[in-house]
């Protein structure tokens, strides 16, 4: 299944999705102004939108998401090596990695997914 192309302000919406499904859309409504200072209407659209697109499913006013937070990240993450490291994982790792101060358990952390990869592990 290909994910379903999520803009950054749809991604702050599902944000909210995520940790409240399932939602009533009135109650996504609200929690969307709240938040995002999005009008009722603006919130309904957004719904609208990806529900047409495969995101979420809205059923008798019960929002749940089609497409988790980490489908949504890991598409974001492969568009992003594919368009701005023309497709080379190691080439995106290296700039992440030279501008960010890791510390120890962060480079331990990285080191034991490297691991379970090498081991046939997610």
């Amino acid at each position: 299944m290909n994910t379903p192309k999520i803009h950054e302000s749809e991604y702050r919406f599902c944000l909210i999705m995520w940790d409240n499904e399932p939602v009533a859309a009135s109650h996504l409504a609200r929690l969307c102004q709240e938040q995002l200072g999005w009008k009722r209407t603006t919130t309904y659209t957004v719904i609208k939108r990806l529900g047409e697109r495969g995101v979420l499913k809205n059923d008798g006013g019960t929002v749940t998401s089609l497409v988790s937070k980490d489908e949504a990240q890991a598409c974001e993450i492969v568009e992003l090596v594919d368009k701005k490291f023309q497709g080379s994982l190691p080439a995106f790792v290296a700039a992440f990695a030279k501008h960010q101060n890791m510390s120890d358990e962060e480079l331990d952390e990285v080191q034991r997914m490297i691991d379970r990869i090498r081991k046939g592990g997610k």
